[in-house]
């Protein structure tokens, strides 16, 4: 084992700042999640709505990444991409996913599984609309996870969609938003000694039932 693998095996963190009790916590996991993005916002943390998406291939491999939570209520969570990315390519072929987001401030990780729909053309509209102009273009230019020979692709692809779509482009129809229905979630709060809490919120018969798990 390298030094550096020794130093990483070595590494210790004790969670202290908080903790996640049944009495305390809320009855729907919405409300949960909506009283953590809060303090998460007042607390400062650096891109709260940087979450990880999770989805996997036709031949049955995951794959992560990161991206922006754009915004969420009692129908799911909703997040923007290119429909032919890897990602969108995977959704098409299952609509299945889970999220995961890690505060690390405050020592808390929020994950959500469940089903995947693409918003309305009209949210997505909507979305798109209010974007910088910048990302609007970038939306034109960038064939996501394709590959390509340079970045000097990149900027070509960018000139010319702002010479044929100028300052108010519509909607590449290859790019939108998907939301993310919950079937379950899981809000993780670090403790001492790695004796953590984890409170489940599972659908049964229609209702949210709040479940410990052991860390």
């Amino acid at each position: 084992m390298s030094k550096l693998s020794e130093d990483i095996a070595h590494l210790r963190k004790s969670y202290e700042r908080a903790e996640l009790d049944e009495s305390q916590s809320q009855s729907a996991p919405l409300q949960q999640f909506d009283q953590w993005m809060t303090e998460a916002l007042a607390a400062q943390v650096p891109e709260p709505n940087a979450m990880t998406l999770a989805t996997v291939g036709p031949q049955g491999r995951p794959s992560t990444r990161i991206v922006l939570v754009k915004g969420y209520d009692e129908r799911g969570l909703v997040w923007y991409t290119n429909y032919d990315s890897r990602k969108g390519r995977e959704l098409a072929d299952n609509a299945f996913a889970a999220l995961q987001f890690h505060w690390v401030e405050l020592e808390r990780v929020v994950r959500v599984e469940g089903r995947v729909e693409k918003v309305s053309a009209e949210e997505s509209d909507a979305y798109y609309r209010s974007r910088p102009l910048d990302s609007r273009l970038g939306a034109w230019a960038s064939p996501q996870s394709q590959v390509i020979s340079s970045r000097a692709v990149l900027v070509a692809n960018a000139a010319k969609a702002a010479a044929q779509h100028g300052l108010n482009p519509d909607r590449p129809p290859h790019w939108g938003g998907y939301r993310l229905v919950p079937e379950q979630w899981e809000f993780w709060q670090g403790r001492k000694s790695r004796l953590h809490d984890r409170l489940s919120y599972r659908l049964q018969d229609g209702a949210w039932l709040r479940e410990r798990l052991a860390p």
